[in-house]
C-alpha cells in the first residue's frame, strides 16, 4: 500500500506539472481580449477611455513646460520653423494619446505574431509531458516496507520541490498579463508626455516597456521548447543494484534541476527582453 501511494505520490506531481506546462503553453497563445472571457480586457479599455481626459490635461502641460524649455523668448516661438515643429509635436502627442490603445494592440501583434512564428518553427503542437520511467516504478514496487520509509520522505521532498516549482512558473505568466492590463490602462498618462520635447524620455520609456512586456511571450516560448528536449529524454535511472531510496533520489534530483532550468528562464525572460531593449 505504502508503495502504491509512493508512486500515486509522484505521478500527481508530475501530472500537476504537465498540467502547468499545457496552461502556460494556452496562456502565451491567448491574447489579452480573449483572456479570461474577456471580461477584464472590457473593463481595461473602460479604464483606458476614461484616462484619456488626464490625458490631455497632461498634454497641454507637457506642451507648455517643453515650450517653455525650448523657446528663450516669445519672440523664438514665433519663428515660423518652431511654431510649425511645436505644433507638429502637440499633434502627434495629440494622436498617441487618442489612439494609443490602437498603439498599444499594434505592439502586442507584432510580439503575438513571433510567438506563433516560434511554436510553428517548434514543429510542437503541445508541451512535451514529463512521465514516470517504468524503472523507477519497478524500482519502488520491489521496496521493503523499512527502505519504504525514507523513500517515502524523498518522494515526499521532491513532490513538494515539483509542485512549488510549477506554481511559481504559472504565476510569472500570469504577471506577464496583468502587466500588460496595467500598462494599457494607463497608457495615455505616460503618451501624453511626447506633446514636450524635454519630457518625451517618458513616453518613450513607457514604449519601450510595454515592448519588453509583450516580447516577454516569445522569451517563455523559447524555454518552454528549449524544456521539451529535457522532456523528451527523462533523467537516466541509476544503476539498479542501489537502494531504492538512492535511485529515486537521484532521478528526483536530475529532474528537479531540469525544471529549476525551465523555471529560471521563464523567471528571467523579463531581465532579458529588458537588457536587449537597453531599459537595465
Amino acid at each position: 500500500m505504502e508503495r502504491l501511494r509512493i508512486i500515486d505520490n509522484l505521478n500527481s506531481a508530475l501530472n500537476t506539472w504537465n498540467g502547468k506546462l499545457t496552461e502556460i503553453w494556452d496562456l502565451i497563445s491567448t491574447t489579452p481580449e480573449d483572456f479570461k472571457g474577456g471580461g477584464i480586457w472590457d473593463v481595461i479599455v473602460n479604464i483606458n477611455g476614461a484616462l484619456q481626459a488626464v490625458g490631455y490635461g497632461l498634454l497641454v502641460l507637457f506642451f507648455v513646460m517643453g515650450v517653455v524649455k525650448v523657446c528663450g523668448s516669445f519672440a523664438e516661438l514665433k519663428r515660423p520653423e518652431m511654431a510649425f515643429k511645436c505644433f507638429v509635436r502637440f499633434v502627434l502627442a495629440q494622436a498617441a494619446v487618442s489612439h494609443g490603445m490602437e498603439l498599444m494592440n499594434a505592439l502586442f501583434q507584432v510580439a503575438q505574431g513571433m510567438v506563433s512564428t516560434i511554436m510553428s518553427s517548434s514543429g510542437l503542437a503541445a508541451m512535451s509531458p514529463t512521465t514516470l520511467p517504468e524503472e523507477m516504478v519497478t524500482a519502488i514496487e520491489n521496496v521493503g516496507f523499512l527502505d519504504s520509509i525514507p523513500l517515502w520522505a524523498v518522494t515526499l521532498l521532491g513532490s513538494l520541490l515539483i509542485w512549488v516549482l510549477s506554481l511559481v512558473m504559472v504565476l510569472t505568466v500570469y504577471s506577464r498579463f496583468f502587466r500588460l492590463y496595467m500598462a494599457t490602462a494607463i497608457a495615455p498618462v505616460p503618451l501624453a508626455s511626447f506633446a514636450g520635447q524635454p519630457s518625451s524620455s517618458i513616453g518613450m520609456a513607457f514604449i519601450k516597456s510595454y515592448a519588453a512586456i509583450c516580447l516577454e511571450g516569445a522569451i517563455i516560448v523559447l524555454a518552454c521548447v528549449i524544456f521539451s528536449k529535457f522532456a523528451a529524454a527523462p533523467p537516466a535511472v541509476a544503476d539498479s543494484s542501489m537502494a531504492a531510496a538512492t535511485i529515486v533520489w537521484n532521478y528526483i534530483g536530475e529532474l528537479v534541476f531540469n525544471m529549476l532550468v525551465l523555471v529560471g528562464a521563464i523567471k528571467m525572460s523579463d531581465r532579458l527582453v529588458r537588457e536587449l531593449l537597453g531599459l537595465g
